[in-house]
């Protein structure tokens, strides 16, 4: 497991992002102008250290772990990649029949394969989705046993994991979008910051865990008010979408499924 003080730093040729929506990067830009996030802000940096960096993102949003495992896996292996980001299990979590075995299962299968082919490998923890909205704090548990599932499988298979799971920026509000299920367009750069930082990327620190300047707290109406409505906005439309077997990925596929340059900004 990474703390960030490594020593070492292995120059890449060639980046690849398994995962569901926050690696797709939902939550920063839109399906009309198009999707940045975490990860493509990552490579964007990783670009700077390594020259020719060339680049893949075969994440789909809605994807449970099993599916990321199935769909994704094959293809990153062909691909070749030295360096792979493997983030899956949330959807999974948010569902009534989850179980932590088989997501936990699906992960370690993942760090297995792509270490054994001589990738390196790195993954982040989860925060605890229950400071982020107060009607997720049944859900705490759940995070706190796959947290512990990803650290154990991480160290059985020489995985790097970014540990933004109890920073408190983590769960600042400002850090997700209006939906509280994806990161904002500067929550994704925390995140690409906090794995840039555990991969000692030239430059990387730990300023990805400071907190941001205070901010009002909200009244208690405006607070109900707030969550009344992206219970009608957000969860009931998820909901509705589990009850008829559908997802938001559906007939989606990857954004980047080729490997390409990055551009430097």
């Amino acid at each position: 497991m990474s703390d960030g003080r490594y020593g070492h730093y292995d120059r890449y040729r060639r980046y690849v992002a398994l995962g569901d929506s926050q690696t797709e990067g939902v939550g920063d830009g839109d399906d009309a102008t198009g999707l940045r996030g975490w990860a493509d802000r990552l490579a964007e940096r990783l670009a700077g250290a390594n020259p020719g960096l060339e680049y893949a993102n075969l994440a789909v949003r809605g994807r449970l772990a099993g599916q990321v495992r199935a769909q994704q896996l094959a293809s990153a292996l062909e691909l070749r990649p030295d360096l792979v980001t493997v983030l899956a299990g949330m959807n999974d979590l948010i569902r009534p029949g989850y179980d932590a075995d088989e997501v936990a299962g699906h992960l370690e299968a993942m760090f297995a394969a792509l270490t054994a082919a001589g990738a390196r490998v790195a993954t982040l923890t989860f925060p605890d989705v229950s400071r982020i909205t107060p009607l997720a704090r049944p859900l705490a548990p759940r995070v706190a046993v796959l947290n512990d599932r990803i650290r154990a499988a991480a160290r059985r298979h020489g995985v790097l994991v970014a540990e933004t799971h109890g920073h408190p920026v983590v769960t600042d509000p400002r850090l997700w979008s209006t939906d509280r299920l994806h990161a904002s367009p500067l929550g994704h750069q925390r995140i690409a910051d906090a794995v840039a930082h555990t991969l000692s990327v030239p430059g990387a620190d730990t300023s990805w865990a400071e907190p941001l300047p205070p901010a009002p707290a909200p009244g208690r109406v405006r607070a109900t008010a707030a969550e009344l409505r992206w219970a009608a906005t957000f969860l009931g439309p998820w909901a509705g979408r589990r009850l008829r077997g559908r997802s938001s990925g559906d007939h989606r596929t990857a954004k980047r499924p080729e490997p390409l340059p990055v551009a430097v900004t």
